[in-house]
């Protein structure tokens, strides 16, 4: 047994960069390991809670050395690759929405039903939005009760599964029960197993966290990339029901050896960790703060405009008479820049304000909507301009939040899940009330729709202008709050700096 002067306490004490939540092991004087959960700080469990209690013959403590190694290894490095195809096959289906969205409109078994016009853009709007505004629960859950996150995660393949095969049955559907299983159902099964997964991380990573948070969430735009690529080709081919009835078996098939390579690195006791886990932070100073606020407030104005563009964009190119698979190319594209833009705002906002860089990406993509969808939006060439700069301007906005809630977390990893979970629940607010208000924007009837335009406004009679206007004026109202932020920030520094 070594002394206590050759044993190293490992101090995960960084913020973590992801939107999961975490667990981390405590090594003690004796060289063991004391496995249980941590949401915040380093909290023992009350050995007189019976819920909780350890008994004697399966005390949760091994040596040090038994331990796969951190931030290295095939066991650290297979649970990244893991990570990352779970998260290009939850979120990349609903990135990719807007390709069966055309398809559905084109369905006349669909779009002669009541309402169909405004149901069918619901299910990708669902399909993500519930997975945001539902992170609010299963994140911390996932963290008071980590004893179960791997039945959890096979629940949620299983429910997702049966939503896609569910799904599949559209022309034996109505456009609800469509919208319930495509939408709903797949976005509750998602946020089952999505939150388990990625709370696995910290344990594997700790002075790379950075770079494995880095790539699980370029799991997103890779998703978004991938899947409009082949969609369009496969519905042509066989019809949107089979299509969705492929997906749910690739899923199925994808998922089994995924879910075997996500493990704990730390032993999870059954009788340590079935009791819930340490309580939520008591620290409530952030309810009080402005620039908390002004960031839920941005966020949410974000999150009304942002999700469109992917939604609408093969819907839009459909009208000026483009292919469905050069029509699904400007959704790849968009995929693909946001891909990049995640990967650089998350650094750049290490070095530099996040307010600053908010201020900008957010006026430059009103920018690019106004300019770029609406003014050279009537051909294919401008669309695919405005794809790639609007995902490299706005596509990365969730990689500042960690920059924005750096000062009031501080290092309460417990704090910051919970806003984590507040700024992931009103981004979806946003994402699933902006569907049903583009719809209604959208909903003219395209009068001399055929006639020659000269603008992206002017497309099918005029009937997206509204729209166009609509996402542009929101990031450009977002920008404004963005710029009310960096003042407030200036002016906090300076009278600091005078003190």
């Amino acid at each position: 047994m070594p002394s206590p002067e050759d044993v190293e306490s490992i101090a995960l004490a960084e913020l973590p960069r992801t939107r999961a939540s975490h667990e981390l092991a405590r090594v003690d004087s004796k060289a063991t390991v004391d496995v249980y959960p941590l949401a915040s700080g380093s909290t023992s469990r009350n050995a007189s809670n019976p819920d909780v209690a350890v008994e004697d013959d399966d005390t949760a403590q091994l040596n040090e050395s038994s331990l796969a190694p951190v931030d290295g290894g095939w066991r650290a490095w297979s649970f990244l690759i893991a990570a990352f195809v779970v998260e290009l096959a939850i979120w990349g289906f609903p990135n990719a929405f807007g390709v069966f969205l055309e398809a559905y409109l084109r369905d006349t078994s669909l779009v002669n039903q009541p309402h169909a016009m405004s149901l069918l853009p619901l299910a990708g709007t669902l399909s993500s939005g519930i997975i945001f505004c539902t992170g609010a629960l299963t994140y911390p859950l996932s963290t008071r009760y980590p004893y179960y996150r791997r039945h959890a995660m096979w629940i949620g393949v299983v429910v997702c599964w049966a939503a896609l095969f569910g799904a599949s049955f559209a022309k034996k559907l109505c456009v609800s029960e469509l919208v319930f299983f495509q939408g709903v159902l797949y976005a509750l099964g998602a946020s089952i197993l999505y939150a388990p997964a990625m709370s696995y991380m910290a344990e594997w990573f700790a002075r790379r966290r950075g770079l494995a948070s880095g790539v699980i969430d370029a799991g997103t735009a890779a998703g978004g990339l991938i899947f409009p690529l082949f969609l369009p080709q496969v519905i042509e081919a066989h019809g949107t029901a089979l299509t969705l009835r492929y997906i749910s078996y690739g899923f199925l098939a994808t998922m089994i050896p995924t879910l075997a390579m996500i493990k704990p690195r730390l032993p999870e006791r059954r009788a340590a960790l079935r009791g819930p886990g340490p309580r939520a932070s008591t620290d409530k100073s952030w309810m009080t703060s402005g620039q908390f606020w002004l960031v839920v407030v941005a966020n949410t104005v974000q999150g009304f405009a942002y999700f469109l563009p992917g939604v609408w964009l093969p819907t839009y190119a459909s009208a000026l008479n483009i292919s469905a698979s050069k029509a699904s190319l400007t959704v790849a594209i968009l995929n693909g820049a946001s891909l990049l833009s995640r990967l650089a705002l998350g650094t750049l906002s290490d070095y530099f304000a996040p307010w600053l860089l908010a201020a900008i990406t957010l006026s430059t993509a009103s920018l690019a909507t106004f300019i770029f969808w609406g003014v050279i939006g009537h051909a294919l060439a401008g669309l695919l301009v405005f794809g790639l700069s609007f995902g490299i301007v706005a596509g990365g906005w969730t990689s500042l939040w960690t920059g924005f809630l750096r000062p009031v977390v501080k290092e309460d990893r417990n704090l910051y899940m919970t806003l984590m979970g507040i700024l992931m629940c009103t981004r979806g607010l946003g994402n699933v009330l902006s569907t049903p208000l583009a719809t209604a924007l959208s909903s003219g009837s395209g009068i001399n729709a055929t006639a020659a335009v000269h603008t992206g406004f002017a497309v099918a009679g005029g009937k997206y202008k509204d729209m166009i206007v609509y996402v542009g004026t929101c990031f450009a109202a977002a920008a404004v709050i963005a710029a009310v932020g960096l003042g407030r920030e200036m002016i906090v520094k300076r009278r600091l700096a005078e003190q």
